[in-house]
């Protein structure tokens, strides 16, 4: 009897991918007390240890069950809101069982699993498998002084691919932004697209309008994405300087994502603040979420199950899409990898 090994879907592919990538589960602010976080299904919980560590850790006590998002943090251990049980931050084996009078009797087996946690953006980002690259760390920020700002995160029911197409789409600003950008023009000139590798590169000129950013002036939108999900415009004012808005969806499973993002102005930046920054990038995204929650397939349709027609204002689209396959790639080459464990 012959077997054979059926080959997996370009769909599984992404999922898969995806778990070998860089997300955020919490931002930097908000770790004052453990927080859940949901990543492609994986119960997690966000906490910073006594040092000032952050941490991600599986969130289920592995004693009976408990949500150990609701725990305390004792120095680097987390602990049960049930049974009172700490578990390292580092790599996640109990320390402390409180109903046993002498601790060697520690279950040797008893831990969670830990993963990766590392802070950039105002965020705090983790990984469910080994990574197949280094977090995000765009070439075109390393020299300047930006100073962020996280915003409160939103929900989506669309995956991180729809997400990421949306965020960086030119042609939609006529029809979706009258309130935010004012009147547009609703052809859209040619584009320039550069891909290198997993990033990909736009410049699109921006006329103020009679919107919420005609205040600041024209500017030079200079678009930066990477597959799967990282998103970004680095606005060039002539007379104001450089400011930010960085989105980043995480992906609660394959077809929700929460999208964790920020503003950024560099410090000698002399247009609006911070807060007013976020207040307008806010009301881009709140003019998006109504139409994006409708998009049907909620993923990006990868084995084409539907059928789809670009035009050439599409181009940085197909060439981000390019950029994820070349992850899947790259993620096919990890075979065999086991789940990172720190």
């Amino acid at each position: 009897m012959s077997t054979s090994t059926s080959t997996p879907t370009t769909r599984e592919q992404a999922e898969r991918a995806m778990r070998h990538s860089w997300f955020p589960v919490a931002r930097s602010t908000d770790l004052a007390t453990p927080r859940p976080a949901t990543l492609l299904g994986e119960k997690l919980v966000v906490w910073r240890s006594a040092d000032g560590t952050a941490r991600v850790s599986a969130r289920r006590c592995p004693h009976r069950g408990a949500d150990l998002s609701q725990g305390v943090v004792t120095g680097g251990s987390l602990g049960c809101p049930y049974h009172g049980w700490r578990f390292g931050g580092t790599d996640g084996h109990c320390s402390y069982v409180p109903s046993l009078a002498d601790q060697s009797g520690v279950p040797p087996k008893a831990a969670i699993r830990t993963y990766p946690a590392v802070e950039r953006f105002g965020h705090v980002w983790t990984v469910l498998e080994n990574p197949v690259t280094e977090l995000y760390d765009p070439e075109e920020w390393r020299d300047r002084d930006l100073v962020w700002l996280a915003a409160e995160p939103l929900s989506s029911p669309t995956g991180v691919a729809v997400a990421i197409e949306n965020f960086r789409d030119v042609a939609h600003f006529p029809f979706v932004h009258q309130v935010s950008m004012g009147p547009t023009p609703e052809a859209v000139a040619p584009l320039t697209v550069r891909r290198d590798g997993l990033d990909v590169y736009m410049e699109h000129q921006l006329d103020a309008g009679s919107g919420d950013w005609a205040a600041q002036g024209d500017c030079l939108m200079a678009y930066h994405c990477a597959a799967p999900g990282f998103a970004s415009i680095s606005y060039h004012y002539e007379n104001a300087g450089l400011r930010v808005v960085a989105g980043f969806p995480s992906p609660v499973s394959y077809e929700e994502v929460r999208i964790f993002w920020g503003v950024a102005n560099e410090r000698d930046f002399s247009g609006a603040s911070l807060e007013e920054c976020l207040r307008v990038e806010e009301m881009v995204y709140l003019e998006d979420l109504p139409i994006t929650a409708n998009i049907e397939p909620r993923e990006v349709p990868w084995d084409a199950e539907v059928p789809e027609f670009s035009a050439p204002a599409d181009l940085f689209t197909l060439n981000y899409r390019r950029a994820f396959h070349e992850l899947m790639r790259r993620t096919a080459g990890l075979a065999g990898a086991e789940g990172t464990r720190t």
